[in-house]
């Protein structure tokens, strides 16, 4: 049996019913894979509006950065970055900072952990941060200070961001220090003393272009971290 039938009259043909409900699935499908390659290129979009502010952020502040400069590293359209951030700079700029903070966060396992024990990894971490900063001629240090210092009395949302990002570090490095059985409140105090050194090193090698305060930071937060474990804090 023939699978079209005729139109009277006319001899004209049309599909039949199944012949219809096969091409109604191919379009159904081809839909559907439009749409996820749609949603795909959206995501990487978004991926690199979020990217590329942090990097900026990061070199020059958040202030200095332009949503215009942002979306032409992106090499996206301007009217993208209002689509996924409806906030606008702020709300991209909460993202980048909590994006950024979880990447550089995969430091503390990547150096610390390794380390045969506390005070050498403490040590090494501050050696690893001084040799990066000579890598990138003093350009590069954390991307966290350098908006939080700049923001944290403008915008209680960039505060929040920042304030997060450094909590979600101090646990991290806390949670190294108990297992090396300092008690939940010493090792958290140890580890917001050394992201203090961290940090004032960072902005002073900067300003002196020399890594020599990230060195004597390094080599007092090994002290203090051999003092509070009693281990000889040796090189």
């Amino acid at each position: 049996m023939s699978s079209t039938r005729s139109t009277a009259g006319r001899g004209e043909t049309r599909p039949s019913t199944g012949e219809t409900r096969q091409s109604t699935r191919e379009r159904g499908a081809g839909t559907r894979e439009r749409g996820a390659g749609t949603r795909e290129r959206g995501a990487g979009t978004r991926e690199r509006i979020v990217q590329q502010s942090a990097d900026l952020f990061r070199l020059q502040g958040y202030s200095a950065t332009g949503v215009k400069q942002i979306v032409e590293a992106a090499q996206a359209p301007f009217g993208s970055l209002y689509h996924f951030f409806p906030g606008g700079k702020e709300q991209l700029g909460a993202e980048a900072i909590r994006v950024s903070g979880a990447l550089y966060e995969q430091l503390i396992p990547a150096v610390l952990d390794p380390a045969p024990d506390p005070v050498i990894g403490v040590r090494n971490f501050f050696a690893g941060a001084a040799e990066h900063l000579r890598e990138t001629d003093y350009a590069d240090a954390c991307p966290i200070a350098t908006v939080a210092l700049e923001v944290s009395s403008s915008s209680e949302t960039m505060r929040e961001a920042c304030a997060q990002v450094f909590e979600s570090w101090i646990t991290a490095g806390a949670a190294r220090h108990e297992a090396a059985s300092l008690t939940p409140e010493k090792a958290r105090e140890l580890t917001i003393a050394m992201l203090c050194a961290l940090e004032g090193a960072f902005v002073l090698s900067r300003a002196l272009r020399s890594t020599e305060p990230l060195e004597i930071a390094g080599e007092l937060m090994a002290r203090a971290t051999s003092d509070a474990l009693g281990q000889p804090s040796g090189r």
